[in-house]
């Protein structure tokens, strides 16, 4: 019964990016909420390096058993580890010290966006005019859920460096996105396995000249904490979902569900932190929805 349930959940996309979405929400208020205590390239290195060694015992025979192929594939290996699990993340932490929630929140809604035009550009995939309506419409209610319902508000943003790290990571996500059809045909643990520890050590240097010349790394109960979190869920849960969701339905079905990272956001803040439902809320998760819906169907 269980495990006949594990594959049905594995086999629906739209669920796995849901929990993707989730996870990822959470990751996003917890590393606004900890930049000015753990820093960024720390979190960064710390989250893959211990999501790297929860994963290895599961994943090592798989990894054995695949090694030929992983040693003919290992520059497109190299690509996803580097560029969807070490740059992406560390741009992204390191973005968060320097600009605001409202402005991370708008600039991460261009995500989809970024993935649908990777796909255009470098692997001349067609989007059909129902799909650009549906990451309209979802686009929509991200923007009126992250201006409170005042659109005005969006033209007041100012631009940071801070911004231009957010915006240089969505741009690789979305070529991470974009490249998972080229993915080496091994077992989906060998894959995260072997991507994560190239993260890990990819990230290593950076954070190394943080801890030196910058800022240290301090281990408490809070830090324990942080990345515990970040390492089993937005990493090792949300990354296996993830990329079974873009090999279920293709990369731009699946990239406009990340903008369920700000209605699951929003849910997290009204139950966790006793904020107020309001109808900016409502209308923005319906129009979200909508496009959600409308994008997933099967032209």
């Amino acid at each position: 019964m269980l495990s006949r349930l594990a594959d049905r959940l594995y086999g629906n996309a739209y669920i796995l990016l849901s929990f993707t979405a989730l996870f990822w929400a959470g990751n996003f208020v917890l590393g606004r909420g900890v930049h000015e205590h753990v820093p960024p390239l720390a979190l960064a290195w710390t989250r893959w390096t211990f999501a790297a060694l929860i994963i290895f015992p599961f994943a090592l025979s798989h990894m054995r058993r695949d090694w030929p192929v992983i040693r003919r594939n290992l520059p497109i290996l190299v690509f996803f580890g580097t560029v969807g699990v070490g740059a992406f993340n560390t741009l992204s932490y390191t973005g968060l010290n320097y600009t605001t929630a409202l402005n991370a929140l708008v600039l991460q809604s261009s995500g989809p966006i970024l993935i649908v035009l990777a796909s255009v550009l470098i692997f001349r995939d067609r989007i059909t005019y129902r799909q650009m309506l549906g990451i309209c419409l979802s686009l929509t209610g991200v923007l009126l859920m992250v201006a409170r319902g005042d659109l005005s508000v969006l033209a007041e943003l100012e631009l940071n460096r801070g911004d231009l790290m957010l915006v240089l990571a969505l741009a690789l996500w979305g070529l991470y996105t974009s490249f998972l059809r080229k993915r080496p045909n091994i077992h989906w643990l060998s894959f995260i396995g072997t991507t994560f520890a190239i993260g890990s050590l990819a990230n290593l240097p950076f954070f190394l000249f943080e801890h030196l010349f910058v800022r240290q790394l301090h281990f408490d109960a809070e830090t324990a904490a942080a990345i515990a979190y970040v390492s089993i869920f937005p990493s090792i849960l949300a990354y296996i979902c993830f990329n079974r969701g873009v090999e279920l339905i293709g990369s731009t079905r699946a990239g406009v569900c990340l903008h369920l990272v700000p209605p699951f956001g929003a849910v997290l803040a009204i139950t966790l932190l006793g904020e107020e439902l309001r109808l900016y809320h409502v209308a923005g998760i319906a129009l979200i929805l909508a496009g959600v819906s409308l994008t997933a169907r099967q032209p």
